[in-house]
């Protein structure tokens, strides 16, 4: 009985020690890229190219989904703003909910899940069949040829796909709004102009996506940097990148809400 509770212990402290471990590695990882950032400016076709497979080729999931959560936004909020007798306000509720909240974090969770998990994946296979190390034998560090383009091409992509998910969120929420249920259209605009701050809502929506951004493919990098080189590796990685980066947007979420809206 002792035995086991000690083994318990020591099998805790290791996983304690072990995830410590791995928060500084993926520190000094981040430093490093940052560190070789110059070069991915030097040769822009590289995260040109990064930004057109992180961002372009996520536009058709983030369009999608931002006009569907829009729409349900829409029907949801109207049913509740009739109750008040208040659905000229319908334009306020989608806007809001869409540029300070849903708009950020939700486009953040596809972008991890889409353009997240093919990161660590390509960099996984690429340390699997050694292209990595040949890098290094060929004195190209891997960190300022592969890893700094990806880095700076999902935090660049990052806020463009938050916006154009709450710009369609914002149409949807139109299309729902006023041409299904007859909501006044001049209501719906001018209600929503005068009711959106730039500076208190629009500015801090590009900053929570920023960060989700810059957090986002971070962990992306480093999972697929840091897998082993075996198929089996690579997958739980990748599952360790989707995993990570969902609990790590939520999470800054509820932080930088705090700070920005409620001034703790």
């Amino acid at each position: 009985m002792i035995n086991r509770a000690l083994n318990s212990i020591r099998n805790m402290g290791g996983r304690v020690v072990n995830s410590v471990s791995r928060l500084g590695m993926a520190a000094r990882f981040f430093g490093l890229t940052l560190l070789h950032s110059g070069q991915s400016f030097s040769r822009f076709n590289l995260t040109l190219r990064e930004i057109y497979s992180a961002g372009v080729l996520s536009l058709t999931i983030i369009l999608v989904s931002g006009l569907f959560v829009g729409m349900v936004l829409g029907l949801q909020g109207y049913e509740t703003l009739q109750t008040y007798g208040s659905e000229e306000a319908l334009g306020i509720l989608v806007a809001l909910s869409l540029v300070r909240e849903l708009g950020p974090v939700l486009a953040a969770l596809l972008f991890a899940s889409r353009a997240g998990s093919a990161m660590t994946a390509e960099i996984g296979l690429m340390k699997a069949t050694e292209q990595i190390a040949a890098m290094q034998m060929m004195a190209v560090d891997p960190i300022a040829r592969v890893v700094a383009p990806r880095f700076w091409g999902g935090v660049i992509s990052m806020p463009l796909l938050a916006a154009l998910f709450s710009a369609m969120g914002i149409f949807g929420g139109y299309l729902v709004g006023v041409v299904l249920i007859g909501i006044d259209a001049g209501s719906f605009w001018s209600q929503m102009q005068a009711a959106v701050s730039f500076q208190d809502d629009i500015l801090n929506g590009v900053i929570k996506s920023l960060v989700f951004g810059v957090a986002v493919t971070v962990i992306a990098l480093f999972e697929g940097f840091d897998a082993p080189p075996t198929a089996e590796g690579v997958s739980r990685a990748t599952t360790r990148t989707v995993v990570t980066s969902s609990l790590a947007i939520l999470g800054l979420d509820f932080i930088l809400t705090a700070f920005m809206f409620h001034g703790v």
